[in-house]
């Protein structure tokens, strides 16, 4: 089946960097400004090779505004009340703070309250291996004014937490979220797509145990790293009573070379989740989605989704950064979805 039957690729792109950023990703949006405004990460400074393990990338948040969902400017760096007094209580002499990175909105409709979620990354100054990351977290009635809390998830002695995926709340009155977090095998660290339990989505989480494991899947395009996207509606599509369709971004598996750890190709694919049970049901055997741009001279290729809009029934655009440097869109159709899927669904 051709790629082009499964997704269309957008002309253009739908936010990139200009002159005063190289590379800008992770785009989020706020439902109720009709996703005309949202949240962009832009990288202000990178050390290392973004190919090669040891990247720095030093990062803000700012704002993006569009007149469609076709295109976004981007404006003023986001400013969230009590950042600094935050921070402090997280970052300890040895530990060095690189700004906020890849955010995630969630609006509590009943209190029209926007939350938002980001990476609160911490490098380790002295040991490289130490550093990790944290969840954090800010709410208020607007991009305007949010301001920040203790952290959903404190990252602990082995594993951390970002790219956060909210689910709906299960029968128990609870919620199965998912992020991206880590598990090392042998000399080998995985990012691994774990549980974590939420009963106040403004309150700090548990971590729960791992639901896909690269190393065990058995799925040469996600081999290497996982990480969890947009869940999509059952209004989009409908997978099962308690379960959801997502959109799951993949990483190859790792290479040593020199000595050196080099990344795979980043990949974005499908998974079915049960949200009822906090269980990964199903990954796609194949990718999605692959940018027609991606890894263009030599580069690592990278097509990352961290968006879904529903435009009318069964069709949406999906919003992933390429090559860690534009934003993209691409039309997403229920009906050829479903051909992708297990027989049973």
């Amino acid at each position: 089946m051709k790629d082009e039957i499964l997704y269309i690729q957008h002309e253009g792109k739908v936010v990139e960097a200009g002159s005063v950023f190289e590379h800008v990703m992770a785009i989020t949006l706020d439902p109720r400004t009709d996703n005309r405004e949202g949240i962009l990460r832009c990288i202000t400074s990178r050390e290392g090779d973004i190919a090669m393990k040891g990247t720095i990338d030093r990062s803000e948040l700012h704002e993006v505004t569009g007149e469609s969902l076709e295109h976004f400017d981007i404006g003023e760096k986001l400013d969230i009340k009590n950042e600094s007094e935050i921070i402090a209580q997280i970052y300890t002499p040895g530990l060095k703070f690189i700004g906020l990175e890849d955010p995630d909105i969630w609006i509590d409709t009943e209190k029209d309250l926007m939350h938002l979620y980001f990476t609160l990354p911490v490098v380790n100054t002295i040991n490289e291996n130490k550093s990790t990351t944290h969840l954090g977290h800010a709410v208020g009635k607007d991009l305007n004014s949010l301001a920040m809390t203790a952290p959903a998830l404190l990252a602990n002695e082995h594993y951390g937490a970002k790219e956060l995926s909210v689910a709906p709340v299960n029968t128990k009155g609870f919620r199965y979220n998912l992020v991206e977090s880590s598990d090392k095998v042998g000399d080998t660290v995985y990012s691994v797509v774990r549980v974590v339990l939420s009963e106040d989505m403004g309150t700090p989480w548990e971590f729960g145990e791992i639901a896909f494991h690269p190393h065990t899947s058995g799925l040469a395009w996600i081999a290497g790293h996982a990480s969890p996207g947009p869940l999509l509606s059952k209004n989009f599509i409908d997978v099962g009573e308690g379960k959801l369709l997502g959109i799951m971004n993949g990483c190859e598996a790792n290479q040593i070379i020199d000595g050196k750890t080099k990344y795979g190709d980043f990949l974005t694919g499908l998974f079915i989740y049960d949200y009822e049970q906090g269980k990964i049901d199903w990954v796609s055997e194949t990718p999605l989605i692959r940018d027609s741009e991606a890894g263009k001279d030599g580069r690592r290729a990278i097509t990352f989704a961290s968006q879904f809009v529903e435009t009318e029934q069964g069709k949406g655009i999906l919003y992933a950064h390429v090559d860690d440097s534009f934003v993209r869109a691409y039309t997403l159709d229920a009906t050829q979805l479903m051909k992708l899927l297990p027989k049973s669904i």
